[in-house]
Protein backbone atom coordinates (compact mmCIF):
# COMPACT_ATOMS: atom_id res chain seq x y z
CA UNK A 1 0.00 0.00 0.00
CA UNK A 2 1.28 3.46 -0.80
CA UNK A 3 0.20 7.06 -1.02
CA UNK A 4 0.91 8.93 -4.19
CA UNK A 5 3.08 11.69 -2.68
CA UNK A 6 3.08 13.67 -5.93
CA UNK A 7 -0.66 14.28 -5.68
CA UNK A 8 -2.04 15.61 -2.41
CA UNK A 9 -5.62 14.94 -3.54
CA UNK A 10 -5.25 11.19 -4.13
CA UNK A 11 -5.20 8.22 -1.79
CA UNK A 12 -4.17 4.84 -3.16
CA UNK A 13 -4.33 1.25 -1.93
CA UNK A 14 -2.55 -1.57 -3.76
CA UNK A 15 -2.99 -5.18 -2.66
CA UNK A 16 -2.78 -8.68 -4.06
CA UNK A 17 -5.99 -10.57 -3.32
CA UNK A 18 -6.00 -14.34 -3.16
CA UNK A 19 -9.08 -14.65 -5.36
CA UNK A 20 -9.60 -14.68 -9.13
CA UNK A 21 -10.29 -11.37 -10.86
CA UNK A 22 -13.72 -12.46 -12.16
CA UNK A 23 -14.91 -13.21 -8.63
CA UNK A 24 -13.48 -9.96 -7.26
CA UNK A 25 -15.37 -8.16 -10.04
CA UNK A 26 -18.60 -9.92 -9.07
CA UNK A 27 -18.13 -8.75 -5.47
CA UNK A 28 -17.86 -5.16 -6.71
CA UNK A 29 -20.84 -5.33 -9.07
CA UNK A 30 -23.52 -7.64 -7.63
CA UNK A 31 -25.71 -6.00 -5.01
CA UNK A 32 -26.18 -9.03 -2.72
CA UNK A 33 -22.39 -9.49 -2.64
CA UNK A 34 -21.64 -5.80 -2.06
CA UNK A 35 -23.81 -5.88 1.06
CA UNK A 36 -21.58 -8.60 2.53
CA UNK A 37 -18.17 -6.90 2.37
CA UNK A 38 -18.33 -3.20 1.46
CA UNK A 39 -17.86 -1.75 4.97
CA UNK A 40 -15.27 -2.84 7.51
CA UNK A 41 -17.02 -4.82 10.22
CA UNK A 42 -18.82 -4.14 12.51
CA UNK A 43 -20.26 -1.60 10.05
CA UNK A 44 -22.71 -2.93 7.46
CA UNK A 45 -23.57 -1.75 3.95
CA UNK A 46 -27.08 -1.93 2.57
CA UNK A 47 -27.24 -1.29 -1.16
CA UNK A 48 -30.59 -0.37 -2.68
CA UNK A 49 -29.39 0.24 -6.24
CA UNK A 50 -26.49 -0.84 -8.45
CA UNK A 51 -27.19 0.23 -12.04
CA UNK A 52 -23.91 -0.92 -13.59
CA UNK A 53 -23.58 1.34 -16.63
CA UNK A 54 -22.10 4.76 -17.31
CA UNK A 55 -24.49 7.21 -15.67
CA UNK A 56 -26.14 4.43 -13.68
CA UNK A 57 -26.89 5.08 -10.03
CA UNK A 58 -25.36 3.46 -6.99
CA UNK A 59 -27.15 3.90 -3.66
CA UNK A 60 -25.96 2.63 -0.31
CA UNK A 61 -26.47 3.27 3.38
CA UNK A 62 -23.60 2.34 5.69
CA UNK A 63 -24.79 1.49 9.21
CA UNK A 64 -22.61 1.55 12.30
CA UNK A 65 -22.85 -0.59 15.43
CA UNK A 66 -24.01 2.38 17.52
CA UNK A 67 -26.92 3.22 15.23
CA UNK A 68 -25.00 5.73 13.12
CA UNK A 69 -25.63 5.80 9.40
CA UNK A 70 -24.04 7.38 6.35
CA UNK A 71 -25.71 7.57 2.96
CA UNK A 72 -23.42 7.06 -0.03
CA UNK A 73 -24.96 7.74 -3.44
CA UNK A 74 -23.47 8.44 -6.82
CA UNK A 75 -23.07 7.36 -10.40
CA UNK A 76 -20.74 5.20 -12.43
CA UNK A 77 -18.42 7.11 -14.75
CA UNK A 78 -16.67 4.15 -16.37
CA UNK A 79 -17.37 0.42 -16.44
CA UNK A 80 -14.84 -1.90 -18.09
CA UNK A 81 -16.16 -5.37 -17.22
CA UNK A 82 -13.75 -7.38 -15.12
CA UNK A 83 -11.07 -4.68 -15.15
CA UNK A 84 -12.04 -1.14 -14.12
CA UNK A 85 -14.84 0.60 -12.26
CA UNK A 86 -15.01 4.37 -11.76
CA UNK A 87 -17.70 5.98 -9.61
CA UNK A 88 -18.30 9.34 -7.99
CA UNK A 89 -20.54 11.04 -5.48
CA UNK A 90 -20.24 14.30 -7.47
CA UNK A 91 -23.46 13.44 -9.33
CA UNK A 92 -26.67 11.63 -8.62
CA UNK A 93 -28.78 9.79 -11.14
CA UNK A 94 -29.50 11.84 -14.26
CA UNK A 95 -26.18 13.70 -13.93
CA UNK A 96 -27.64 16.03 -11.29
CA UNK A 97 -24.74 17.58 -9.33
CA UNK A 98 -24.63 16.55 -5.69
CA UNK A 99 -24.57 19.07 -2.89
CA UNK A 100 -21.03 18.47 -1.73
CA UNK A 101 -18.92 15.94 -3.65
CA UNK A 102 -16.24 14.13 -1.67
CA UNK A 103 -14.35 11.86 -4.06
CA UNK A 104 -14.19 9.77 -7.20
CA UNK A 105 -13.34 6.10 -6.71
CA UNK A 106 -11.33 4.08 -9.19
CA UNK A 107 -11.04 0.31 -8.86
CA UNK A 108 -8.55 -1.48 -11.12
CA UNK A 109 -8.20 -5.25 -11.31
CA UNK A 110 -5.44 -7.26 -13.00
CA UNK A 111 -4.56 -10.95 -12.93
CA UNK A 112 -1.47 -11.52 -10.79
CA UNK A 113 -0.33 -14.57 -12.80
CA UNK A 114 -0.91 -16.95 -9.87
CA UNK A 115 -4.72 -17.10 -9.80
CA UNK A 116 -5.08 -13.97 -7.68
CA UNK A 117 -5.86 -10.35 -8.40
CA UNK A 118 -3.74 -7.22 -8.32
CA UNK A 119 -6.19 -4.80 -6.72
CA UNK A 120 -5.79 -1.04 -6.88
CA UNK A 121 -8.26 1.30 -5.19
CA UNK A 122 -7.84 5.03 -5.74
CA UNK A 123 -9.78 7.84 -4.11
CA UNK A 124 -9.41 11.20 -5.89
CA UNK A 125 -10.66 14.20 -3.98
CA UNK A 126 -11.62 17.70 -5.08
CA UNK A 127 -9.33 19.29 -2.49
CA UNK A 128 -6.20 18.41 -0.56
CA UNK A 129 -8.17 19.03 2.64
CA UNK A 130 -10.79 16.44 1.66
CA UNK A 131 -8.02 13.94 0.91
CA UNK A 132 -6.39 14.63 4.28
CA UNK A 133 -9.75 14.21 6.07
CA UNK A 134 -10.35 10.90 4.25
CA UNK A 135 -6.90 9.69 5.30
CA UNK A 136 -7.60 10.73 8.91
CA UNK A 137 -10.96 8.92 8.79
CA UNK A 138 -8.95 5.74 8.22
CA UNK A 139 -8.89 5.32 4.45
CA UNK A 140 -5.99 2.85 4.41
CA UNK A 141 -7.08 0.72 7.37
CA UNK A 142 -10.76 0.79 6.43
CA UNK A 143 -10.33 0.13 2.72
CA UNK A 144 -7.79 -2.62 3.48
CA UNK A 145 -10.18 -4.29 5.92
CA UNK A 146 -13.02 -4.09 3.38
CA UNK A 147 -10.75 -5.47 0.62
CA UNK A 148 -9.80 -8.41 2.83
CA UNK A 149 -13.51 -9.06 3.48
CA UNK A 150 -14.06 -8.91 -0.31
CA UNK A 151 -11.17 -11.36 -0.78
CA UNK A 152 -12.66 -13.83 1.71
CA UNK A 153 -16.09 -13.61 0.09
CA UNK A 154 -14.72 -13.92 -3.47
CA UNK A 155 -12.85 -17.07 -2.45
CA UNK A 156 -16.18 -18.72 -1.52
CA UNK A 157 -17.95 -18.03 -4.84
CA UNK A 158 -18.63 -20.80 -7.30
CA UNK A 159 -17.30 -20.48 -10.84
CA UNK A 160 -19.77 -18.93 -13.28
CA UNK A 161 -21.67 -21.47 -15.37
Amino acid sequence: MSDNASNDRELRLELTLNAPRDKVWRCWTEMPLLDQWYCPRPWQAVFSEVDLRVGGATRCVMKGPGGESHESNGVYLEVVPGRRLVFTDAYSQGWVPSGEPFFTGIIELEDDGNGGTRYTAIARHWTADASRRHAEMGFHDGWTAAARQLEALAATLEDAA
